[in-house]
């Protein structure tokens, strides 16, 4: 194999996927029990506890292109390497802060201002969204840097995001069986099920368990994973101990120049691949956080689907991105992408004219599951395909990106809720219906959108600008002319 065909053995690429285990188990407690546990278990007021997610996804939203900036910038600690340096600082600032998350404010007592208590929350908050953002952008900047063909970032990403899968079913397995083995306190005769005060170890056993397994993930990743660490030979040119760092072979007689992070602002393939992007993770985001809404408020289906609907979510994701690397050899990123939006379509539409679908919703879970892995994966891929070999500011183009993603899931919800009919149970029609509307815009709207974005893809395909001494070449994201 050449320096220019790059790929990994299968414990390498199990061994990348890793790095983002601990992130993928967080980001699932944080964003399926954050709410429940401050209001329900702390007893904070419910707009407290959306602003501390909000100051969340705010330090969140900031801290991505910061990291890809600085990540891109830095030359890493020594012979390690810059990315899993960034991993490294990530994964100490979360295991430092995320423990406090989910755990009573210490030093308060019964009578204690909950503004104290929102002070108190607030730093260990903005902490971890700064480790999950560290993490996040520096394990998506090794993709390019790992391997070179589209095949194999595709094969990368599609391992990432099944350990993603396998992150969420196992928060919701340990979840389930706490709860299942919880001395559950009587209240008079009865036993209570309702959450309350005495859910918080429950909550706190769950955090710490998430962060061991976590963390055993975390070393794997950094003993498995070899970054290419580039060092300057006499000569001048860069090596490591692999292949040699060559530049890339001039154009027109003249050396090719690499792209700065702010040279990307003028390149419309950075716009367009972010609009793709950013579509994707509406429908991801917005279709898990609504689910749960949908299916008890309009299906008016028994509380427990809630919890089986996204595990059955999650699996047919699974299945569905074991798929990805046979299905993209016999097509391109784009067409799988687009089949990706028909399952969701497809879903949309059941949803809109089905309001009775009673267990059918199962067979539909699979449709949106399956078509969310397939859209979430090849926008990945997309990205790593436009970083092409600009490996040196690749962090910066993830951090953008997740960036337009933590910006427009946080005006969707706050437009979401403002629309809401009516915040009590009377008006309960109403609240059929808005869920219902709701599911099928954010999937079915936004899919369209993503639709339109593909079509200008394939009419101005992902492209970057080269600037050079004499003149201007455009070349594919895979280096060719």
């Amino acid at each position: 194999m050449t320096c220019n065909e790059r790929s990994l053995t299968l414990f390498r690429r199990l061994s990348y996927a890793a790095g983002h285990f601990l992130n993928d188990l967080c980001a699932s407690l944080w964003f399926t029990y954050l709410l429940v546990y401050y209001h329900s278990v702390l007893g904070l007021m419910s707009s407290y506890a959306g602003l501390l997610l909000l100051i969340g996804q705010i330090a969140d939203g900031i801290s991505t292109p910061i990291v890809g900036i600085q990540s891109d910038r830095q030359a890493g600690c020594a012979t390690y390497g810059k990315r899993k340096s960034w991993h490294l600082v990530g994964t100490v600032c979360l295991l430092i802060s995320f423990p406090f998350i989910f755990n009573p404010c210490l030093g308060c007592a019964d009578d204690t201002p909950q503004w104290v208590e929102l002070v108190y929350f607030t730093p260990f908050i903005v902490v971890f969204q700064f480790g999950w953002a560290a993490i996040q952008i520096s394990h998506l900047a090794l993709i390019p840097e790992l391997v070179s063909s589209e095949h194999a970032k595709v094969e990368l990403t599609a391992y990432r995001y099944a350990f993603t899968v396998v992150a969420n079913i196992t928060v919701y397995a340990v979840a389930w069986l706490l709860f299942n083995f919880q001395a559950q306190p009587a209240v008079g005769s009865q036993v209570t099920n309702t959450l309350g005060i005495v859910d918080i170890p429950v909550f706190r056993d769950l955090s710490l368990i998430v962060l061991g397994i976590g963390t055993a993930f975390t070393i794997l990743f950094h003993l498995g994973t070899k970054e290419r660490v580039a060092h300057m030979e006499p000569s001048g040119t860069q090596n490591d101990e692999n292949c040699p760092l060559i530049s890339p072979a001039p154009q027109n007689g003249a050396p090719q120049s690499l792209l700065l992070w702010k040279n990307w602002l003028h390149e419309p393939s950075f716009y367009q691949v972010a609009l793709l992007y950013m579509c994707t993770r509406l429908i991801v985001n917005l279709s898990q956080t609504y689910i749960s809404m949908y299916l008890i408020n309009s299906l008016l289906l028994p509380k427990n689907f809630i919890a089986t609907i996204p595990l059955v979510m999650y699996v047919s994701g699974f299945v569905c991105s074991l798929a990805m690397k046979p299905a993209n050899k016999l097509m391109s990123t784009s067409v799988t992408y687009l089949l990706g939006l028909v399952l969701i379509l497809g879903f949309s539409s059941w949803v809109l004219v089905d309001t009775h679908m009673g267990k059918l919703i199962y067979v539909a879970a699979v449709m949106l599951g399956a078509g969310s892995a397939t859209i979430l994966v090849m926008s990945l891929s997309m990205t790593a395909k436009l970083i092409g070999d600009q490996t040196q500011s690749g962090a910066f183009v993830y951090g953008a990106m997740s960036f337009t993603d933590k910006v427009a899931n946080g005006f969707g919800v706050i437009t979401i809720q403002s629309l809401h009919p009516c915040t009590s149970q009377s008006s309960y029609p109403d609240s059929v219906w808005f869920y219902r509307d709701v599911m099928v815009i954010v999937t079915g709207g936004v899919a369209l959108g993503a639709a339109i974005t593909l079509c200008t893809l394939r009419i101005w395909p992902i492209r970057i600008r080269q600037h050079f001494a004499g003149a201007s070449v455009q070349m594919d994201a895979e280096g060719r002319k």
